[in-house]
């Protein structure tokens, strides 16, 4: 079985900034993955564009480093193409909230078998920190000349509404607790958000690891992040997914703790549902789809041609 070290690239310089949110986040998915019993070649990482873009190059596994925004389709037709793939989509809050919206919008509704990790910072790290999407309006950090001029996105209300099954966020210096959410998304059986807050020491100077970290919040007298597990009154699952009441139930009181900011900060699993997916529809649809019947990897010529003969499954799709 397959070991944390396993999945570590060493062969590439990490050139992340020192204490950078993101180390935790790429910690946290290693660990996952290993946790996992899962072996490198059984995982597909797909990333976008920005600092989060090049956690692909820093997990020894199959990996895409993709486009802007463009992420989701990419690793969408990875799963459709190979379900038995384990498939992973990673990237910005500028990234898949901004110009990758309405892919973002879409996967949830299709609820494909897929978990999305947002490393969420509120700025564009790699561009020189202009506010990004979940940067509220007003505020301004050290790297804008005045304040945020645009609202913001609710990163957990938005996947809600968009379909997406499982609905969560992390934090990225609490590592263990991180773990376990990216585990638990990429277990669950459908389309999983796992949005996680990550500090940017080099831009973003409103919340950094002081302002998550606090543990005497004066308004409150409690610590500012919490986990929704240690609620004793809040059940993410939805037990009957049938019973229109629940299902809307559930969906309110996680809108309800989306909107906790400032004092309080919930992490954890706000929703869960167990729902058909985008390939049990496919199959459903087409038969003879699903991991039982995924390509295996082809063996290849010395020339680098695949030793596979796909012609017949071509010709017998031909429409004509």
């Amino acid at each position: 079985m397959a070991s944390v070290q396993d999945f570590k690239e060493e062969n590439i310089e990490n050139d992340w900034c020192p204490g950078c949110g993101d180390f935790g986040i790429l910690n946290s998915i290693q660990m996952a993955l290993a946790d996992m019993g899962l072996e490198p070649h059984e995982v597909g990482l797909f990333s976008g564009i920005g600092c989060s873009g090049k956690t692909s190059h820093y997990v020894k596994s199959y990996g895409v480093h993709t486009l802007h925004g463009r992420v989701l389709p990419f690793a969408t037709g990875a799963k459709i193409a190979n379900p038995g793939l384990e498939v992973i989509a990673v990237g910005g809050d500028g990234d898949g909230y901004g110009i990758g919206a309405g892919h973002f919008l879409n996967a949830g509704r299709r609820n494909l078998d897929m978990p999305y990790i947002v490393f969420d910072n509120e700025v564009y790290g790699l561009t020189k920190g202009q506010a990004s999407p979940t940067l509220k309006l007003g505020e301004q950090t050290k790297s804008l000349p005045e304040p945020n001029i645009n609202d913001s996105v609710n990163p957990i209300a938005t996947a809600l509404a968009a379909g997406y099954t499982w609905v969560g966020r992390g934090y990225a210096f609490d590592v263990m607790h991180l773990k376990e959410m990216v585990k638990q998304a990429t277990l669950h059986k459908g389309a999983a958000l796992l949005d996680v807050l990550q500090p940017c020491p080099t831009y973003n100077d409103l919340h950094d690891k002081e302002f998550y970290s606090e543990q005497n919040v004066p308004a409150t007298g409690m610590p500012r992040v919490y986990k929704l597990e240690d609620e004793e009154d809040y059940d993410p699952y939805v037990e009957d997914p049938s019973n229109p009441d629940e299902v809307n139930e559930k969906k309110a009181q996680a809108f309800v703790k989306s909107q906790e900011w400032g004092d309080r900060i919930p992490i954890g699993n706000f929703y869960r549902i167990e729902m058909p997916t985008y390939e049990d529809r496919i199959e459903a649809r087409m038969g003879e789809y699903g991991p039982d019947n995924a390509p295996s990897v082809p063996d290849w010529h010395e020339d680098g041609v695949p030793t596979a003969d796909i012609q017949p499954y071509l010709e017998e799709r031909r429409v004509t």
